[in-house]
């Protein structure tokens, strides 16, 4: 994916990481060069 919005060497936290579109939106930040904090009531 392209990254229009600059997000190389930003700090996201992404909740809900475990599973479904908090996982999928963590693991495409990371794609993306960002830092992620992922989050969620069960294990990552």
């Amino acid at each position: 994916m392209k990254d229009y919005f600059g997000y190389n060497d930003k700090i996201c936290v992404v909740t809900g990481a475990s599973s479904g579109m908090g996982k999928a939106a963590a693991e495409m930040l990371v794609d993306l060069g960002a830092k992620v904090y992922a989050l969620d009531y069960n294990q990552c």
